[in-house]
């Protein structure tokens, strides 16, 4: 005597698990799928780097000095990092570097020159004597109060224009 099966027949407790399992990972991607969307409609997810350069100061080079640092204030409100790549400036004889600074000890300190600096989403950058710097030719025919055009160059940002005041080091909060 062979046993026969029934066939499968969708009853309404198969039919309401069968709802229940395939209601909960599209409840979640629903979810997800809006939450995104709120937050690139908001302007957070992905937005390109904006980046503002301000505060230039140059310091006055003195004696024979054959360079100089130049300092600026670098803020990334954007919602992606950049990088800045290099530093070029009007009206000197040779190449700018990126260099960052380090104390080593009581009254002494190292300088090595940098390839890049990165610049995070929502972040800025204050240079300065202890830390980083842009190394400058010197130029002889700099006064206190002149005025020097900088171009930053970041990796997605492109090229940023910036003035920097020529002063005497100790003066002007640096």
């Amino acid at each position: 005597m062979t046993e026969r099966q029934s066939p499968w027949r969708p009853t309404r407790r198969r039919l309401t698990d069968t709802l229940l399992a395939a209601l909960a990972p599209v409840a979640v991607s629903v979810l997800a799928l809006g939450g995104l969307s709120i937050w690139t409609v908001l302007g957070n997810a992905g937005g390109p780097a904006r980046i503002t350069v301000t505060g230039g100061r140059l310091f006055l080079p003195t004696g024979d000095t054959p360079e100089t640092a130049a300092f600026f204030r670098i803020t990334n409100t954007g919602g992606s990092a950049d990088r800045l790549l290099k530093v070029t400036a009007a009206g000197t004889d040779g190449a700018t570097r990126l260099s960052r600074h380090r104390m080593t000890g009581a009254r002494s300190a190292s300088a090595r020159t940098v390839t890049s600096v990165p610049v995070a989403a929502g972040d800025s950058i204050a240079m300065s004597p202890d830390s980083l710097d842009v190394i400058v030719p010197a130029n002889p025919d700099w006064e206190i109060g002149d005025l020097v055009t900088f171009t930053l160059h970041f990796e997605r940002g492109g090229a940023v224009r910036s003035v920097a005041v020529v002063d005497r080091p100790g003066q002007g909060g640096t």
